[in-house]
């Protein structure tokens, strides 16, 4: 019989905060982003994403205020991404992208070793 050893792997989250440390964008305000860039409705990001609308409402609110830009504007009987949300995402992507990468390979190189 073979002895399997335990699998490990490194997590980490990344998230913009200000200065009195609210949080201003992460992986939350991103996936609602993300959904209402998709599906062009709040109310729909919300249902997919099994908030409440208000929910939803509050955390965009909140980090518009925080960042001093608007982030949703309504288009219709939707809403849309601002091209300052774009860039926002789109970056923030990246940077968790990187992070996740960097973590990786330093996990890789100095620790996994130590677990095994």
């Amino acid at each position: 019989m073979v002895k399997e050893e335990p699998g490990f792997a490194i997590r980490s989250k990344i998230w913009i905060e200000d200065m009195e440390g609210n949080v201003v964008f992460g992986l939350g305000r991103y996936r609602i982003l993300d959904q209402i860039r998709r599906l062009g409705s709040m109310q729909a990001a919300a249902r997919k994403l099994r908030m409440s609308y208000r929910a939803v409402w509050m955390r965009i609110r909140a980090s518009e205020e925080r960042i001093g830009k608007p982030l949703v504007v309504r288009e219709g009987k939707g809403s849309k991404l601002t091209p300052f949300a774009e860039n926002l995402t789109k970056q923030f992507k990246r940077l968790q992208t990187i992070v996740e990468t960097e973590s990786n390979e330093v996990y890789n190189s100095l620790v996994s070793d130590h677990l095994t």
